[in-house]
């Protein structure tokens, strides 16, 4: 049995090859993938921006942890999700992208998301095993990896992004610890920022404010609970978009949250004046090395603004987030944060289009995901 992939050759190409699957061993899972999203740090990737190369030797690699599929082959000695659901051949799952090995000092703290060796997966196609990106028929989960199986309601194109966006911004605004009233800023309104509006509206946010640049995603920021919004083609001026925050949480003196999920490090500093005294600062979109900014220390200092940095989640936070599309499904237009649907081999149109560097204003794909 082989399985078509799409390997990234070099930036801005891939191209369709085929691989045999692993072995399945005691305890793993080979996964058919059912559709596999285009994130932002795909992107990057893409560009040559970042190396995809986090584990092994350089190469061609199958990128994509953007995923949701149905279990192929149960490997022997498993029965149940991670849940204890019952667990048989066809289900429909989501599982994290990333492996913790489980014996690390972090993993012993229960800091899974810490784990060093989190990234088994990335690794060149030339490398064991080769089901190792998202982007492929096949996905192999590791013996005593997470796994989730989710109800029969919840499309695609609602599940795929669930275990990096959905669950990223659901984990970072518990770390934020917001509170039920607290007034949220969230800077871009793609798809991260779109959940993280939703997410801070069911955790009881009582003002929630949306930053981009982008109409339609401004539309969907306002559907999926933005009590305002501020475009920066009409507030061109950080100080205008400052002003205009601390206009709207009135006697807090700014929010007490703000999320970045733009991926520009030059709104850094924009987005630390929005944060009241004593407010929390959460960072998340700025993954790729050289993401450098200058700010005030003292600034900080002197509001005693905390400074919080996200990446990736505690693996129950997927449990969190499929409850959440779950019960909200009829509530918000998540759905639609996947705005396009491509073969696989079609990924190099799919990427194209998805490009959004330099044509913020034409950009009409929120989301795309990738059918194998």
């Amino acid at each position: 049995m082989k399985g078509k992939a799409a390997v990234l050759v070099k930036p801005y190409q891939f191209e369709i090859r085929e691989y045999p699957p692993p072995p399945v061993e005691p305890g793993g899972i080979l996964i058919k993938v059912t559709a596999s999203g285009i994130c932002g740090s795909d992107l990057h990737y893409w560009r040559g921006e970042m190396k995809p190369m986090l584990s092994g030797k350089p190469g061609p690699v199958i990128l994509g942890h953007e995923l949701t599929g149905v279990v192929h082959t149960l490997g022997p000695g498993v029965t149940t999700d991670s849940r204890g659901l019952p667990l048989k051949e066809g289900d429909r799952v989501v599982f994290p992208y990333f492996f913790p090995c489980g014996h690390c000092y972090n993993c012993l703290r229960g800091e899974w998301n810490h784990c060093p060796h989190r990234f088994r997966f990335r690794a060149s196609v030339e490398e064991y095993p080769y089901c190792n990106g998202g982007y492929a028929e096949y996905f192999y989960l590791y013996p005593g990896h997470f796994v989730f199986k989710v109800p029969e309601g919840l499309s695609d194109e609602a599940l795929t992004p669930v275990n990096c966006a959905l669950s990223q911004v659901i984990y970072a605004l518990h770390r934020a610890n917001l509170q039920m009233g607290d007034a949220v800023v969230i800077q871009g309104a793609g798809g991260l920022g779109l959940y993280a509006v939703a997410a801070a509206k069911e955790r009881g946010a009582g003002l929630i404010i949306s930053i981009d640049g982008v109409k339609g995603r401004l539309e969907l920021a306002r559907q999926c609970g933005a009590d305002h919004v501020i475009d920066i083609n009409e507030l061109k001026e950080p100080q205008e978009r400052i002003a205009r925050v601390k206009e709207l949480t009135g006697y807090r003196g700014g929010a007490d949250v703000v999320l970045e999920v733009v991926g520009y490090p030059q709104v850094i500093p924009e987005g630390l004046d929005m944060v009241r005294k004593g407010g929390v600062y959460v960072e998340i979109g700025n993954i790729w090395p050289g993401s450098n900014v200058t700010f005030d220390m003292s600034r900080v200092l002197f509001n005693m603004t905390t400074i919080i940095t996200t990446a990736h989640y505690d693996p129950w936070i997927l449990s969190v987030a499929v409850d959440f599309l779950e019960r909200t499904k009829d509530k918000y237009p998540l759905t639609r944060v996947v705005s396009h649907k491509f073969p696989l081999e079609q990924i190099n149109e799919a990427f194209q289009q998805a490009e959004w560097l330099g044509r913020q204003q034409e950009a009409q794909v929120t989301r795309a995901i990738l059918v194998p």
